[in-house]
């Protein structure tokens, strides 16, 4: 049953829904992603900027870069190259960047919706967006179960599964003892609050990524003379041009598709939820800011994984050798036996940054259920130490497919949300828009002009006062926020 569920939602209804949304995203938006491309290494530049008690744009960035980027980045395009042929490196291309538009406009609506907390942080994601806006409670609180049991709950332990056996055989260290390290570290972590996580995701992510993309450039480099065919022969397997490929351009465009949506995530509803915790001028920043976290996901580091493999004589058409295995082996013919070690410890730290995100959106839709119940979130960070340890010793197949069938459930109603509420996003760009075509470079968002959406008024009024060097009035304090 779980297998005909993930093949109903994967193979035959979210491939296309998420394909036909993106590409209609894209059009109807005059091409944000772009349009505003240039603009973004501008909004990053800034996005360095804190105040004072709030998360700042590139902190939020660095957390949900350490959820997009995970083993997909590393068995997920190997996967895809051994099933689909080297086309597969195309479409996964050509879906991140229709992806951008999609994560464009749910993170947009994310900051927008999102809510003012007790202590000055910000919560929102598309369960706020589906209560405030569509003032649909049933539908908003199906969005946080699903998100509370996909990612909080299974995906966790799935992270460590992978974790845990990747250490055991690379260095022969048993499984449980890396659950209990990976249990103890963590905690140490989540018990400080969204705060401390992104601190270390703002550390770490960079190091991560720049660490995984310098390697590739060294690859890249010592084989400069190799990458112009590397290149045309990815592009003519996509259009099925290569009789050696197996499955054609069918498989090319299914396995791209379908690895380029699980790695970037773009519409399924997870990164809004992180994307609504940082401290903009406009929502549409941090939406372009989340539009630049998909291009470096599937654009730059799922192509430095396909680059280490395609430059190597690792894989061939047919190949049985897939996922880490055939990373491992092309890295280790480029560098040496320490690049399988290399692997992974890439895979150690792309798989426990996803852990670190995936609690927080478990906590994020606690927040949404139970309010400011600090014994429930103790409770939760609690469990979710204890499947961390257990997901380390366990053959985790069924909980895989289950976690599956969950996240595609969890996309469908994003999607769902998104639809209804496109003319708001649209609004939210043309207000940017606007204000740039005025000569102002750096637009600042009135939340008086939305009078008629369910914006928490609270929440802009400080980012008003901040930006107008104003000092915020006394009944401008976040309201303490309970369950719905």
């Amino acid at each position: 049953m779980l297998e005909f569920l993930n093949d109903l939602l994967w193979s035959k209804v979210l491939i296309f829904v998420l394909i036909i949304l993106g590409v209609l995203f894209t059009v109807r938006s005059r091409f944000v992603q772009f349009r505003y491309f240039v603009n973004m290494f501008g909004i990053l530049a800034s996005a360095f900027r804190r105040e004072k008690g709030h998360l700042s744009s590139f902190q939020a960035l660095a957390l949900s870069v350490a959820g997009r980027v995970g083993a997909g980045n590393i068995a997920g395009v190997a996967v895809a190259v051994t099933l689909g042929g080297p086309g597969a490196v195309f479409w996964m291309w050509m879906i991140g960047l229709i992806g951008m538009a999609t994560s464009f406009f749910e993170c947009t609506l994310a900051q927008a919706y999102k809510v003012a907390e007790p202590d000055g942080t910000y919560r929102g994601g598309p369960a706020f967006y589906i209560q405030r806006g569509l003032r649909q409670k049933w539908l908003a609180m199906l969005f946080s179960v699903l998100l509370l049991v996909t990612f909080g709950f299974s995906f966790n332990a799935l992270q460590s599964f992978t974790l845990a056996t990747s250490f055991y055989d690379t260095f022969g260290v048993p499984t449980y003892v890396s659950g209990i390290v990976t249990a103890a570290v963590l905690g140490l972590i989540i018990f400080g609050g969204i705060k401390r996580i992104a601190e270390v995701a703002e550390f770490v992510v960079p190091i991560m990524a720049i660490g995984y993309m310098a390697v590739a450039l060294f690859v890249i480099g010592t084989n400069i003379g190799e990458v112009p065919a590397v290149l045309m022969y990815i592009v003519t397997s996509a259009f099925g041009l290569e009789p050696a490929i197996g499955g054609g351009i069918g498989a090319a465009i299914l396995y791209g598709v379908r690895r380029g949506l699980f790695s970037n995530e773009a519409g399924l509803g997870s990164a809004p939820n992180v994307a609504a915790v940082a401290y903009v001028r406009h929502p549409v920043n941090q939406g372009i800011v989340q539009a630049f976290s998909v291009f470096i996901d599937t654009l730059i580091l799922c192509t430095c994984t396909a680059m280490i493999i395609l430059l190597s004589g690792a894989y061939e058409p047919g190949v049985t050798v897939g996922g880490v295995s055939l990373t491992q082996m092309a890295l280790a013919e480029h560098v040496g036996e320490w690049g399988r070690v290399f692997v992974t410890i890439a895979l150690l730290f792309f798989s426990f940054t996803s852990i670190m995100y995936n609690y927080y959106l478990g906590e994020n839709s606690l927040g949404f259920m139970a309010g400011e119940n600090k014994t429930v979130f103790n409770a939760f960070r609690v469990l979710t130490l204890g499947l961390v340890l257990w997901g380390s010793m366990q053959d985790l197949g069924t909980v895989f497919a289950f976690a599956d069938v969950a996240m595609g459930l969890l996309a469908l109603v994003n999607l769902i949300a998104m639809v209804l509420l496109f003319k708001v996003g649209l609004r939210l760009m043309n207000d940017y828009d606007a204000q740039r075509a005025a000569g102002n470079p750096q637009p600042v968002f009135d939340a008086a002009k939305f009078a008629d959406l369910d914006l928490d008024h609270a929440a802009w009024r400080d980012v008003a006062t901040r930006e107008s060097g104003l000092q915020p009035r006394p009944d401008d304090a976040a309201p303490v926020r309970t369950a719905f």
